[in-house]
């Protein structure tokens, strides 16, 4: 019988209130975890990609609107 592992887990980055995770699930896969206080998002690669994307474009967004 196959013992189920324990996903291994990275801190990314954690703040006073928030923190950002990543699991390497039994099957290879990379979870990413974001906890926002009582809510937690749990994002395939493709769907944190895409978050950071458009995070780093909000960003943008508020950079320009400061020159």
């Amino acid at each position: 019988m196959a013992q189920n592992q324990e996903p291994q887990i990275e801190t990314l980055m954690e703040t006073e209130n928030y923190v950002a995770w990543v699991s390497q699930e039994e099957d290879g896969s990379m979870v990413y975890h974001v906890e926002l206080g009582s809510v937690t998002l749990h994002l395939l690669e493709e769907e944190w990609e895409e978050l950071i994307e458009l995070l780093d474009g909000a960003v943008e967004v508020l950079e320009a609107g400061d020159e």
